[in-house]
């Protein structure tokens, strides 16, 4: 299986445009059989398999892929669910009670994705970075090391918390300010409540008119379980977060086309 190095010069250039939903990777493939046999390599007896920092999946070698290697970090107001957020990505078990992350953490999260363009299959490795707000608060070298080489920000805000709604100019500038080459994500979490939400569907839209960035929602509601009650479905918790892997991928995959120069640039500052 060989590694595709990601390429750097997306971070010399301004962000291309976002690719329409759809148009970089096949969004449903993972429900197909075909897509079901990669994703067996990512399960255990229908349970999510976790994989450290030097581990890998290992398909049968009919079907060898390239690997794609991603550092993203994940950004917003102490409480939105950011490690809620990267548990649910992982198929671990999310929190029940709101706990500060001590400093940095990081979890590997492998999805396997079909370009439309070549109909080849690719499988993203997404390394998660996450860091508690009061520990980039004290600490100085926390953000910077968060930041270095990163691919991706995620940036979330919840739908029961207005503020971190209105948090997000300020994350934007704070953390992506220095660094217009990397790709940006919103997450709306806790999208289960939205009968109690603080962020009306005209905020989001006029968010999205101003920043054309892609902007995602996920539920916060615990997962749903095999027979035992307890263990939590790997297949069911897949289903539900397909859309950010996904979306993710998409986004990646799609910047580094522009930045090795096999697609156009369409950003702001690419010249005419």
């Amino acid at each position: 299986m060989g590694i595709i190095r990601h390429s750097t010069l997306s971070r010399c250039q301004a962000m291309a445009r976002p690719p329409a939903p759809g148009s970089v990777i096949v969004p449903d493939w993972h429900e197909s059989a075909e897509g079901k046999e990669y994703l067996a390599c990512i399960l255990r007896k229908n349970r999510r398999r976790v994989f450290g920092l030097l581990e890998r999946p290992v398909l049968p070698p009919p079907v060898a892929i390239d690997t794609a290697s991603y550092k993203i970090f994940v950004s917003g107001k102490s409480g939105v669910g950011k490690t809620a957020l990267v548990a649910k990505l992982a198929g671990l078990e999310v929190p029940v009670v709101h706990h500060e992350t001590a400093g940095i953490q990081t979890t590997v999260v492998f999805w396997p994705a079909k370009l439309q363009a070549s109909d080849r299959v690719v499988m993203f490795r997404f390394e998660f970075w996450d860091c508690g707000e009061s520990a980039l608060k004290k600490f100085d070298h926390m953000l910077p090391a968060c930041k270095e080489k990163t691919d991706a920000f995620l940036f979330l805000f919840s739908f029961t918390d207005r503020a971190s709604f209105e948090d997000l100019p300020g994350q934007l500038a704070r953390v992506a300010g220095d660094t217009p080459g990397v790709v940006r994500m919103v997450i709306g979490s806790k999208f289960d409540q939205y009968m109690h939400t603080d962020v009306p569907e005209r905020d989001l839209t006029a968010f999205r008119q101003a920043w054309e960035l892609p902007l995602l929602r996920v539920k916060s509601v615990p997962g749903r379980r095999l027979a035992d009650g307890r263990t939590l479905d790997g297949w069911a918790g897949l289903a539900d977060v397909a859309h950010v892997l996904n979306g993710l991928a998409e986004q990646l995959w799609h910047q580094d086309q522009v930045a090795a120069g096999l697609l156009p640039d369409t950003s702001e500052n690419s010249p005419s």
